[in-house]
């Protein structure tokens, strides 16, 4: 017998809040690759490790709130703890991999596809291990052919988001890329349920059954399920806007300006042309102070004496 699905309990709600979800992982994410690839200072493995964290964060929190709006007419629904949390270790290490791929061999083109795809490979293989997470008193089934549209709408939209990010830098340009992996997100995950069709077992009862999590209903069972992951980004959130090396004086904002030392006056110094534009994903450029004094202690002839060459006594 065939069941009837409904993947909009709460009208809107639920495809906007994990629209958002999606948005915010990744932004948060790639703040932080962003960070690890353009500050030397900085701890390159451990801001790539948490960008990919956040981001596979997201995928699975976009995903689960997404569920909370799934149904089955007259159906209870439950969901297994290791295949839901399998589905958290799919997402992390997929777009790990991906990310940690830009991290150490550059944003060319052939590393941010890879990437794009392994990142549309993470939203995929999280959405349906979370799918197989469901139990049920049924089987689900997928149409082949919505699935591998669900796949190329991932992938698509993952390597835009991370090209459009490596394209340039600047406001735009990040919100765009976090609006496409939302898309990518969201997408694939509503495209993939579009497929879905369950084939029940026995009779059916119009009333939920209650389970541990109080009335058994997707909702009570997931939103418990949702609050360390949100409070993981929250958290990651802290530590993006408030980076320990700024706190404690040691950023690039503090560096990029020449040193001064007491009683020496230094000159303000111009770079003789403007530095080319440098993408999101491109590598810190160099300080043009210090270039810039080398040069100039170069040119007026600096000793270690502090006598230009030419100006000592004659005739000694």
């Amino acid at each position: 017998m065939q069941g009837t699905v409904e993947d909009f309990e709460f009208g809107a709600v639920t495809p906007a809040a994990s629209f958002l979800v999606a948005c915010v992982g990744s932004a948060l994410g790639l703040r932080c690759i962003v960070r690890s690839l353009n500050n030397r200072q900085s701890w390159k493995p451990g801001w790539l490790a948490l960008g990919a964290a956040t981001i596979g964060c997201g995928i699975w929190t976009m995903h689960f709130t997404a569920m909370v709006g799934f149904r089955i007419q007259g159906i209870p629904i439950d969901y297994d703890p290791g295949l839901v949390s399998l589905s958290l270790v799919v997402a992390i290490v997929a777009v790990g991999l991906g990310v940690f791929t830009v991290g150490y061999r550059g944003a060319t083109p052939a590393t941010l596809t890879a990437a794009g795809i392994l990142t549309g490979l993470a939203v995929v293989g999280t959405h349906y291990t979370g799918m197989a997470a469901i139990e049920l008193n049924g089987s689900l089934e997928h149409d082949s052919l919505t699935v591998s549209a669900s796949v190329l709408l991932a992938v698509a939209a993952a390597t835009a988001a991370l090209r459009t990010a490596a394209s340039r830098r600047g406001f735009p340009a990040t919100l765009g890329a976090c609006l496409l992996m939302g898309v990518a997100m969201t997408g694939a995950h509503y495209t993939g349920m579009a497929a879905v069709g369950v084939q029940l077992r026995g009779a059916t009862d119009a009333s939920y059954t209650t389970g541990l999590y109080g009335d058994g209903s997707p909702a009570s069972i997931l939103l418990p399920m949702l609050i360390g992951p949100v409070v993981f980004l929250i958290l990651a959130g802290v530590v993006v806007m408030f980076d320990p090396q700024l706190v404690l004086g040691d950023g690039e904002w503090s560096r990029s300006s020449p040193r001064r030392h007491r009683g020496t006056a230094v000159a303000p110094e111009r770079p003789a042309h403007a530095p080319p534009a440098a993408s999101l994903f491109g590598p810190r450029e160099q300080q043009p102070g210090r270039h810039a004094r080398t040069t100039a202690d170069h040119g007026t002839g600096a000793t270690t004496g502090g006598v230009r060459p030419g100006t000592g006594p004659r005739g000694r």
